[in-house]
């Protein structure tokens, strides 16, 4: 599913996921980049590069103006204005895990629509 990993240095240290071009249909490819910090702040952004545009969200814990400290900035352009509160399991890999099959859920809806 990932064809790379890497931790970026530059800016705000972060991870960087690319995800497989083979599990997306119609030249789309795919990253997610993951910030945690130690007080288990975290922003988790998800985005797809197709040909058409982007298409991005983003799962968010941190103090902010906009919304409570859990929110949700939705696709496709995963705004600040559209974010919506939420409420994200306290434990990291609760996080990932639904993060993730977030994201399993996209890759489906997609091949569905292929």
């Amino acid at each position: 599913m990932f064809e790379s990993a890497t931790i970026v240095e530059d800016g705000k240290r972060h991870l960087r996921v690319e995800l497989s071009d083979d599990y997306f249909p119609n030249e789309a490819s795919a990253r997610f980049e993951v910030r945690w910090y130690r007080n288990d702040d975290f922003n988790f952004h998800y985005q797809e590069e197709r040909p058409d545009g982007a298409w991005k969200c983003r799962w968010d814990r941190h103090p902010n103006a906009h919304n409570s400290r859990d929110h949700f900035h939705p696709p496709p352009a995963a705004s600040r204005i559209d974010a919506e509160n939420a409420r994200w399991p306290d434990d990291h890999r609760g996080v990932s895990r639904l993060v993730l099959d977030r994201i399993e859920e996209r890759l489906e809806t997609l091949w569905g629509q292929y």
